[in-house]
């Protein structure tokens, strides 16, 4: 049995992936596969994932040059969740900062504040729009 067969995909036929970088244990990003995007991600070594937004496949870097090097991927026990470490090149989030994760919070809940520095502008890495 392949491991592909173990996932448990959602009605819809995807399957949550957590993207993390492999040498810092900091989660990255959060996307959708499709078995297509998983298969395409294990051929290439480059991570690959489904836009719900736009219905689209697409590779990670593909319009910004920030592409994952694939390191390893794993499965939760349930099999319906991903974890995929990666090696990083550039911004892993579209707004210019290392981890989607760039916001915190506050402790009285009713605001957030940006955690780490912003690498690069949206316009810096897709050109104005």
């Amino acid at each position: 049995m392949s491991f592909y067969d173990k996932l448990k995909y959602t009605s819809d036929g995807l399957i949550p992936a957590i993207i993390q970088d492999q040498a810092t244990g900091r989660v990255l990003m959060m996307a959708w596969m499709n078995k297509a995007s998983l298969e395409a991600t294990v051929s290439t070594g480059k991570t690959h994932f489904w836009s719900r937004s736009r219905q689209k496949f697409w590779m990670k870097g593909e319009s910004s040059g920030h592409t994952q090097d694939v390191k390893d991927i794993a499965f939760d026990c349930d099999g319906d969740t991903l974890l995929i470490q990666v090696e990083q090149k550039g911004a892993a989030c579209h707004e210019g900062y290392r981890s989607c994760f760039f916001r915190s919070v506050e402790k009285d809940g009713q605001a957030d504040k940006v955690t780490e520095a912003q690498l690069q502008t949206p316009e810096q890495i897709y050109g104005k729009k």
